[in-house]
């Protein structure tokens, strides 16, 4: 028989193929690389609203953009004299005035694109809006430097195309007990331990699935091992986002070689109700990352490790009727470290008297000026290599 037609006829055997690869790669951990630089991106998928996040509580026009939905003053928590956060985002406001947190405000891209998935496949493809490609950027960041697929991590049971490369991608790993469990399903053992004995077997038939087999034991097996060498004494939520930040940390305290996590929230499509259901999702939002925070504090990671939070747009100033927002355009994003030149607001609050015309922020900085400032001054890495073209670096780290 076939490899590929063993393949197409057993989707389990056909699934363990692609463990093995990336799995092997964490035995190769060299010990002196231990203190590398570490970046986690959180993605906000379905446009969060920067304007009831950062709250502009002097400017007029927002309280008469948005009778409804605008954060009244009194719960309000005050960054300067000019912006604060929700009352419910408290747990960042302790982030923040600890130094942690820089807020970059109109992060956009020139023609600015509405849709949810088009938008979001700009963003993790670092392209321009008439422009399309198969690969993100932090896969390229893994193409440039020819490095292993375990060096991008998303934290997720499915692939974000940001870590998809031409050559080599990243790989997703949510859960390295059930990676575990699933390399030792007793089906995939008998095979493997019936026939890993055939030394003539040759790789164009079933000896390469056997032996890949033998390999997705052994290996998920170590990745199950080394992540128990850490164990939390951080108490997380029990949501989705969270359970994905506790298993980064896990990852990060247990001193993966990994530089780069992908973290994904959900739920920010806020086109109705958007009051309740906003206030949850930035609860959850402020709660996990100052967890997150104190988890990599106390196994003195944080100090090696940049978080940064997007969106792939923001919301419209204007509220609709549905008490919601539409699709916007810029929009702020947080970077967190302890490593920040400029904490805090970092550059100019969103300008309401000057719009553009559907009605949303204009943007003053590329959100591609941001990726290459965290690839040159945080992984070392040539921005041009890996974006196709030379942005301006900022000024944050």
């Amino acid at each position: 028989m076939k490899r590929r037609d063993f393949i197409i006829n057993s989707s389990l055997a056909s699934g363990m193929l692609f463990v093995p690869s990336f799995l092997q790669a964490f035995e190769k951990i060299p010990k002196n690389k231990l203190g590398h630089k570490k970046l986690v991106v959180i993605q906000l998928s379905g446009g969060n609203d920067g304007l009831n996040t950062v709250i502009p509580y002097n400017n007029d026009i927002y309280y008469r953009k948005r009778p409804k939905l605008a954060i009244p003053k009194k719960e309000l928590l005050r960054l300067n004299g000019d912006v604060g956060l929700p009352n419910y985002m408290s747990p960042l406001k302790n982030l923040y005035d600890k130094g942690y947190v820089s807020i970059i405000n109109n992060v956009g891209y020139p023609n600015p694109v509405r849709s949810h998935f088009r938008s979001a496949d700009i963003w993790q493809t670092a392209t321009d809006a008439n422009e399309y490609k198969s690969t993100g950027w932090i896969g390229n960041y893994i193409d440039a430097y020819k490095l292993e697929s375990h060096m991008a991590i998303d934290v997720d049971n499915k692939l974000s195309l940001a870590l998809k490369g031409k050559d080599k991608s990243g790989i997703a790993a949510f859960d390295p007990k059930l990676l575990h469990r699933n390399a030792s399903d007793p089906f995939l053992k008998k095979i493997a331990n019936k026939h890993h004995l055939d030394e003539h077997l040759n790789e164009e038939n079933l000896g390469y699935l056997y032996k890949q087999m033998i390999q997705a034991e052994s290996s998920a097996t170590y990745i199950h091992e080394k992540s128990k060498t850490y164990k939390s004494n951080t108490k997380y939520n029990s949501n989705s986002f969270e359970k994905q930040l506790a298993t980064t940390a896990t990852y990060i305290n247990s001193h993966l070689e990994t530089k780069v996590y992908y973290v994904s929230m959900g739920g920010f499509d806020t086109h109705v109700s958007q009051p309740y259901k906003h206030k949850r999702l930035m609860s959850v939002l402020s709660n996990g990352l100052e967890n997150f925070v104190n988890d990599l504090k106390q196994n003195d990671t944080f100090k090696d490790t940049l978080i940064m939070v997007f969106s792939e747009f923001g919301r419209r100033v204007e509220e609709n009727a549905g008490m919601g927002t539409d699709h916007g355009a810029a929009n702020n994003l947080f970077v967190l470290t302890e490593n920040l030149k400029k904490p805090g607001i970092y550059n100019n609050t969103p300008n309401l008297a000057n719009l553009d015309n559907n009605g949303d922020i204009k943007y003053e900085v590329d959100f591609r000026q941001v990726y290459s400032t965290v690839l040159e001054k945080w992984l070392e890495a040539d921005p041009k290599k890996i974006l196709g073209k030379s942005f301006e670096n900022l000024n944050f780290i």
